[in-house]
């Protein structure tokens, strides 16, 4: 995947954006397509979820939205702020329902909400968030998440590396899992498929004296998920894990 980095766009026109601050854009002319703000991130979003942010430039919304190039350069500066926009208008989606129960219940229901927005749009997984954009659903989204692990005994830090352990995770499980279904469509051939070719041409080549190991691990996690690698298990399986470790923290502090 190539990489694109949010928070590189002009500070001031980012956050006029992000936080649609007047002024943003004449009236629409007449006989012309109405253009706004709103209107071309949406349009930039179905690019991305359809190719990705390597094929995203303002001459693609441009043709997507049937007006100039030039015309989106009144109501967005450039992709970098636009990016920054997809981002934040996205992350809208996120937690329109307060999740239930106790921590654990809340940051698992947490957890799934951002692996479903991954499956959705891909392309956010192409961008690396160290320098987030600062927009009204970035920051609903931070609060949504820090109040997951509100008043359960941690540290203001702690809280803030709960919830940035959580949401690590399930970016990198997210990226493991678009990489596998890309690959399918790439090769054409499903796990199984990949799985039932090679795996009887490596029993005949791998000595199981030699790596006996490997060979028994191997086998029963092949016959197991159907392949070497099961996107959905490893997922549960390691946000489990996670939250048992958050658990062994807010225990120590009780």
């Amino acid at each position: 995947m190539t990489t694109q980095y949010s928070g590189q766009g002009d500070p001031a026109r980012s956050l006029a954006l992000l936080w649609r601050a007047p002024g943003r854009g004449p009236a629409s002319r007449k006989g012309k397509p109405e253009l706004s703000v709103d209107v071309i991130v949406q349009a930039a979003i179905v690019v991305g979820d359809a190719d990705g942010l390597a094929a995203l430039s303002m001459r693609r919304v441009a043709e997507r939205l049937g007006v100039g190039t030039m015309s989106l350069y009144t109501y967005v500066p450039g992709k970098a702020e636009l990016i920054d926009v997809m981002l934040d208008t996205v992350y809208g989606a996120l937690y329109r329902e307060t999740p239930r129960g106790g921590w654990r219940e809340r940051l698992e229901s947490i957890a799934r909400e951002q692996w479903a927005l991954y499956h959705r749009h891909p392309w956010i997984l192409q961008v690396a968030t160290s320098r987030p954009p600062l927009g009204p659903n970035a920051i609903a989204k931070y609060e949504a998440e820090l109040a997951a692990v509100d008043g359960i005994g941690l540290s203001d830090l702690e809280m803030d590396s709960v919830v940035t352990l959580v949401s690590g995770y399930v970016h990198g499980a997210a990226r493991g899992a678009v990489e596998a279904s890309r690959a399918q469509e790439e090769t054409g051939m499903t796990d199984e498929q990949w799985w039932q070719a090679y795996g009887p041409l490596l029993n005949t080549m791998v000595d199981p004296s030699r790596f006996p190991i490997a060979t028994r691990v191997g086998t029963a996690a092949g016959e197991e998920h159907g392949g070497a690698y099961n996107p959905g298990h490893a997922f549960e399986f390691g946000l489990a894990r996670v939250l048992d470790g958050i658990s062994l923290l807010i225990t120590g502090r009780a």
